[in-house]
This record gives structure tokens, sequence and C-alpha cells, in this order.
């Protein structure tokens, strides 16, 4: 054994110890446990195989490797420090002990974290091993219509759910639409108006056919199943235009057709779920584009960005995000490309100013988009720190502080955002210049209220170890409208099995990673990393509309623990993995006659 080998051997050593002190600390475990010493042996074997594997693996050891790997393990760690940090180190009261801990547990989950990135990356951009096993050979070819066996899979395993659900799972939110569509209630695009039309039109086509309320209703829940599972369906064809083999389609179909919530929320009446698929047929259209521009695929681009722009409140800010980044990317295509996008701008304008004034949609109130710093705001006031008269005043001037400590969620916006409703919001939106620097002065005064209000409304868009109720819902809210459940199909097995499905994501290692938007998150930042490693920073386009959108939710989100918000990142994570995989230059195979693309 040479020197080299003895010192990598020390640093080994020395690496695997921080990492079992991490995982002690976030364990909640004493020095004493004998997992510590397991954790450190396991630590320590891992990491000499991954030494190993990097020698002869040399590619995935570069600098933008490192580089992408460091920033990565950073950002890893930090999402666990700033949720732990205080249960590392609450039975400590020296600083420098807890300094040192804290210290100690960092440089642990950094290592961690970064020696596992590289070893992921020798894999993930080892693409001639990936391209054995992830195309098909020159001399096969894809089984005729396997899509759409896939497709009629899915809906196979989701129909279930909605002979259980029907007419469909409807939440207070969907009992608004639905007032909506009935005109009870004026329209109002607090709940997407596009959405609630979208609505109103499979519905009142199923009430002329039915004249019954419910089996109107279930005729969007069909519409919604049929294309969230159309867009799986495109994901699928796309992989197929890639020569991807068949096996690896249907277990990406098993991924969705297995998974319960997906089955849930395709018969969960939210604009939340639509526009998971368009985000999703958006981000396939351009995968696609990077294989070939046919006017298919460019059709699908306009449809899915402008869908996009109108589904969501913020789909729309998260569209005018990406014009420059697209603008860019297509400035050699500007007589295809700039026109596609200019007309989705377009299309997103007309409907939401000159179409929606005319029908006189109501718009969302300021303080709708305000979660994050009525948040913010409302926790230096509960912590009762002082203010100049200048600043209470222009509190006192919009809320009643009175019940402010009983009212305050860290992680629920909504309470401080009725306490306003219930005030002088008025003087607030002729004031916006004056609450604007309040904010603004309250955090340069006390940056650490502002920092923790700000992890208790986002922690579990980016904490991979919260845990959050997914899927539960459960039939119509209670409504005098005249809609109720109506299962199918029912009984105590019915009933039984649907609760296990919905819990073993809390239960089983592994399969929970699945339930984590924390995860999903990480998952997406990983496949960023991967597009350095690669050298292919064109595909940095693909990820963006989810990351566009991802910063919305984290600038105004009002619940900290929402799987629906972010659901298009979840249901998006099979796209993320083989875009991230895939070469997308130039063609793989010989694609058959059946399989030519646009």
């Amino acid at each position: 054994m040479d020197t080299r080998d003895v010192k990598l051997i020390v640093l080994n050593l020395a690496e695997s110890f921080f990492t079992s002190w991490a995982f002690m600390k976030t364990g909640s475990m004493e020095p004493g446990n004998l997992l510590t010493g397991v954790i450190f042996l396991l630590a320590f074997f891992l990491y000499r195989h991954i030494s190993l594997r990097l020698s002869v693996k040399t590619f995935a050891y570069t600098w933008t490797a490192r580089i992408s790997a460091m920033i990565l393990s950073a950002a890893y760690t930090m999402f666990y420090m700033l949720m732990e940090y205080r249960r590392y180190v609450e039975l400590l009261t020296n600083r420098l002990y807890r300094l040192i801990v804290l210290a100690a547990v960092f440089v642990g989950f950094f290592i961690c974290f970064y020696k596992l990135l590289l070893f992921l990356f020798s894999y993930s951009a080892d693409t001639v091993t990936l391209r054995r096993f992830l195309y098909r050979g020159e001399e096969q070819t894809a089984p005729k219509s396997l899509c759409l066996y896939c497709w009629a899979g899915c809906m196979l395993f989701w129909f279930p759910y909605f002979l259980y659900q029907y007419p469909g799972v409807m939440t207070p939110d969907s009992i608004n639409q639905l007032e909506q569509v009935l005109g009870v209630i004026g329209y109002s695009n607090h709940h997407p108006f596009v959405h609630t039309m979208i609505f109103s039109l499979f519905y009142h086509i199923g009430y002329f056919i039915s004249g019954n309320m419910s089996s109107a209703v279930s005729l969007y829940t069909f519409f919604q199943m049929c294309f969230l599972s159309f867009s799986v369906y495109y994901f699928l064809k796309t992989l197929e235009l890639y020569c991807v083999r068949p096996a690896i389609l249907v277990l990406i179909t098993l991924f969705y057709a297995l998974v319960p919530y997906h089955a849930v929320f395709s018969v969960t009446v939210w604009k939340d779920i639509p526009f998971a698929a368009v985000v999703m047929l958006f981000s396939c259209s351009m995968l696609r584009l990077m294989k070939k521009s046919g006017a298919a695929s460019l059709g699908m681009f306009v449809f899915a960005g402008t869908m996009i722009c109108l589904l969501r409140s913020n789909g729309w800010y998260g569209f005018l995000f990406c014009v420059p980044f697209l603008l860019y990317a297509y400035h050699r295509q500007v007589k295809r490309m700039f026109p596609a996008v200019a007309g989705i701008i377009l299309a997103a304008v007309i409907v939401k100013y000159p179409v929606m004034n005319a029908l006189h949609v109501a718009q969302p109130d300021l303080i709708e988009s305000l979660s994050i710093p009525t948040q913010q705001i409302a926790a230096v006031l509960c912590h009762d720190r002082p203010l100049s008269a200048d600043q209470r005043a222009l509190v006192d001037h919009v809320i009643d502080t009175t019940y402010i400590k009983d009212l305050y969620n860290p992680a629920f916006a909504d309470n401080m955002k009725e306490l306003v409703r219930a005030g002088d919001q008025a003087y607030l939106e002729r004031h916006k210049w004056e609450y604007f620097k309040l904010w603004v002065s309250l955090g340069l005064a006390y940056p650490a209220d502002y920092l923790q209000a700000y992890i208790d409304q986002t922690c579990g868009y980016w904490y991979p170890d919260s845990f959050y109720p997914v899927a539960e819902g459960e039939g119509v809210s209670a409504t005098k409208l005249g809609v109720s459940h109506s299962p199918l199909i029912g009984g105590p097995v019915v009933i039984k099995a649907k609760e296990i499905a919905l819990k073993m994501g809390g239960m089983l290692p592994l399969y929970g990673l699945l339930w984590s938007m924390g995860v999903a998150f990480c998952f997406l930042l990983f496949c960023i990393g991967n597009a350095f490693v690669r050298q292919e920073r064109a595909k940095l386009l693909l990820y963006l509309p989810s990351f566009a959108l991802y910063l919305t939710v984290m600038i105004a989100t009002p619940v900290a623990t929402d799987f629906r918000y972010v659901y298009f990142m979840v249901f998006a994570e099979p796209f993320y993995l083989m875009a991230a995989l895939i070469e997308t230059s130039g063609p793989i195979c010989a694609v058959t006659s059946s399989h030519r693309p646009e």
C-alpha cells in the first residue's frame, strides 16, 4: 500500500466520522448508540467504493462535476440545517460548543451529499453505458400502439377512483367554481376563469344530456381524468421518438398508474390538475422541438404555453419569467419560435384583460398575493418587537392587532389575510409604497424573524423530511346546490383498500420519497446540475418552466405544505429523469416509418 492509498483511507475515515456525527444528530441518537458505529462503517465502505469508482470514471470528476456537486451539496445541507439546527443544539448553552456541533453536522451532511452526487454523476454522465440501457437497437422496433396501451393502463387503474368518488372530489374551492357555473355568484378569477369556463362547458353538456347535476359534474371529472392521462401518453410518445426502450415506457406508466395520489387527483375538481398536465405537455413539446421542429409540436407548444398562463395565476408570472430565456434559446429560430412565444403572450393578455373585463370577472384582491410579506410582518408583531410610531400607525390603519397572537399560524397565511380583509384593505391599496417601505424596514430591523417566518411558510416545498397529508380529499363538500357524493362502488373492502393505498406513502421507506415535495425539488435540482455535468446546457430549457413556477410558489404560497401547489413538479418527475439521461442531439437509433417524428 503506497502513501497515496494511506492518505485516501485516512481521508475516508475522517469523512465517515463527520457523516456519522451528522446522522447521529439528525436521528436524535446518543453518541454511544451502536447504530452510530454501523453508520460510520457503512459510510467508510461506501466512500471507499466511490473513490475507487471515480478513479476509473474520471469524466464524472471533472471541474464542472465537482462545482455542481458542491453547489447542490451546500443547498441540500442547508435544507436540513435551516429546519433542524435548533434541535441539534437544544441541550447546549455554550455558544462555542453550539458552533462546533453545527459546523460538524454541516460538514458531515455536505460530505455525504457531495460524495453521493459525484457517485450518481458517474452513472448519469456515462453516456456510453446509458445508450445501451435506454435505447432500443437499430434492429428493434417498438410494439405498435404501446403508448396507447399505456394510456389505457392509466385509465384502467384510475377508473375505480372515479367510480368511488363519483361525481368527483369537490372541496370548497370546487364548490365555489360550481356556484359560478350555475350563476349563483358572479365570475371571479380567484379561481382561474378559464378553468371555470372549461368546467362550465362540460357541466352544461352533461346536464343537457342527462338532466342530472351529478352526472353533469362527472362529465367534467371524466374529461379531466382523460386529459391528465393524455399528458402521460404524449410524454411516452415523445420518448418513443427518442427510441427509448419499451420496458422503460412501461415502468414510467406504472408510476402514474399505481401511485395512488395520481388517481385521486385525476378525479379532484381543482385547477391544479389540468395545470400539471399542461406543464408536462409544454415541457414535452420543447423536448420534441429539440429533435425536429414539427408543426404539431409547435402547436402543442403554443397551446400548452397559453394554458399555463391561464390555468393558474402564478402560471402567468412563471411564463413571463421564462420569456427572456426562451427568446435567447430560440434566437436561431426567429421566424418560427418568436411568433409562437408572442402568440402565447398575446392570447393570454386578450383573455386576461379585454375578455375578462367585458364579462365583469372580478380579480383577486391585493392581499391574496401578499401571503409571505403578511406572515413576516405578523411574526414581528407576535414577537412584540418595538415599532416606531409611524410603523405602528401604518399597521393599525389596516388591522386590529388585539387577537393577532391567537390568529397567527406560522404555516398558514389565510388567518392573517382574513384579518386584513376584516380591516381597511382599501387603505393598504391606496398606500402600497408606504407599506412596501414598512415591510423592508421591519425586515432590516428584524431579519431573524423574517427568515424564520419564511422558513415556516415554505418549508414543505424544500425540506425533504416534512410530513403532510396527500390526496385525502373525499367526496363532495357540504353544499345546497344539489350535488352530493354518490359512489358507484363502495363497501368496506373498497374503502379499506383506498385507505391503505394512501397511507403506504407515510409508512414505507424509498416509496415514501415519491410523496415528498422536498425530495421532488431536490431531484429537479439534481437534474439541472446533471445538465452542466454532461455539458448539455440546452437541456436547462426543459427544466425552466417547472423551476420558474416553483419560484412563484416560493414567493407567494399561502400554505407551507400543500401538495397540489407543486403537483406539476411531482407529476413531471419521470420527465426530469428521462430528460436528464437521453441524448437530444442527433438520432439514437433508426426510426421506422410507423414511428417517424413529425
